[in-house]
């Protein structure tokens, strides 16, 4: 009797097997297959595409969504709650940021990007108020790990969101209802003003329609005539409107600040770790005010960053050092800008850099040197690798 290889659990195993006992008894190997995988995972996992900005939709007064058609027709699939890194040149400085793609996964012609402007931000107002339809940018594929998994996240999801978090949210949503899939999903969403909730009419539309979905929208700053609730997201408020919180999944995405005051009130209420997924929306706002910043050290102090062997150049210590080199002409390469991905990493050689909480750093990073220049900043003249 011949067992069951047990690696037959694997989808697609036995079919991989199989092909390759045929090969071998028709004298033929995998050798000749490499150009065919590489083309096909350049097209699951493309480094660039070529977008066309086809569309520009006003959400609110500071904010627009984004939509980008491919040039090379079909997009590459992704998950409801994933990004793309997208690539721009302003004011002659070539960068980047990461936004979580709006649109649902069944629409492969066009990704959204919902882009909020951010005052004081680089990249941000040129987007909402500067890009044009019929502009060509380029984007990375999509990524990310912050998305509904079925398997391990259960059937009972909760979403924090505000601002433009909500991005991804909508994103869930929309898949949600196209896939009729069996969860419960609670969206409860924080804005500042009654005039700046994003997707307002269709989050509004679909807690109508659906019956997976609750909304509970609060405003910090009310207007006279508002008469739902206001204040923060905070403990009372998710204990109230969600019950038990100990058996679902939350997922939490917004400015800093408040992913970082909700994370706490979540443990209040008793989510763990294991049950609590958080996507950056790029590094702290103000690092100083972060613990183990240098005391002494103001933000807008000047430091030097030597590139080793390739010259140097001057930026302020309160500025990501991504961002620095950025417009000192200097590429990196980079995709999340929150500190997880380390596509950034940079080693450096000499020098004081604070990293935040954000920077996921590995213990041989510390040990050699290695910091995620996203969210690193140079407190003191540094030399650095690239």
């Amino acid at each position: 009797m011949t067992l069951k290889d047990i690696r037959s659990v694997i989808d697609g195993f036995d079919a991989t097997r199989a092909q390759m006992e045929n090969l071998a008894e028709t004298g033929q190997d995998f050798a000749n297959e490499g150009a065919r995988v590489q083309t096909r995972v350049a097209s699951l996992h493309p480094k660039r595409l070529a977008l066309t900005v086809s569309d520009l939709v006003e959400e609110t007064a500071t904010t627009r969504t984004l939509r980008l058609t491919g040039d090379a027709g079909t997009l590459p699939p992704f998950l409801a709650g994933q990004y793309v890194n997208l690539f721009v040149t302003v004011d002659g400085v070539e960068t980047a940021r990461p936004f979580a793609i709006s649109s649902a996964p069944q629409e492969r012609g066009h990704y959204d990007l919902t882009v909020r402007k951010i005052a004081g931000g680089f990249v941000s107002p040129w987007l909402v108020e500067g890009l044009q339809v019929g502009a060509k940018v380029s984007s990375s594929g999509p990524m990310g790990s912050f998305y509904v998994n079925p398997i391990h996240h259960g059937d009972d999801l909760v979403f924090l969101a505000g601002g433009s978090g909500v991005a991804p949210a909508i994103s869930m949503i929309r898949d949600i209802a196209a896939r009729r899939l069996p969860v419960k999903f609670h969206l409860i969403y924080g804005s500042r003003q009654t005039d700046d909730v994003i997707f307002q009419r269709e989050l509004s539309e679909l807690d109508a329609a659906c019956d997976f979905l609750t909304l509970t929208q609060v405003i910090s700053e009310p207007n006279d005539a508002f008469q739902g609730r206001t204040g923060f997201i905070d403990a009372a408020l998710i204990s109230e409107v969600c019950g038990e919180m100990a058996n679902k999944t939350v997922y939490l995405c917004g400015p800093p600040a408040m992913n970082a005051a909700c994370a706490k009130e979540l443990k209040d209420v008793g989510v763990t770790n294991k049950r609590l997924h958080i996507e950056a929306n790029g590094p702290p706002v103000d690092p100083t005010a972060r613990g183990g910043w240098p005391s002494g050290v103001a933000a807008h102090q000047n430091v030097t960053v030597t590139v080793n062997g390739k010259g140097s150049f001057e930026t302020t210590a309160g500025e990501p050092l991504l961002n620095a080199l950025e417009k000192a002409g200097y590429q990196v390469e980079n995709a999340c800008r929150s500190g997880e991905c380390s596509l950034c990493r940079i080693k450096i050689l000499s020098g004081d850099v604070f990293n935040p909480s954000e920077a996921k750093l590995r213990q041989s990073d510390r040990r050699f040197g290695w910091v995620h220049s996203c969210v690193a900043y140079a407190t003191s003249d540094v030399e650095i690798l690239l």
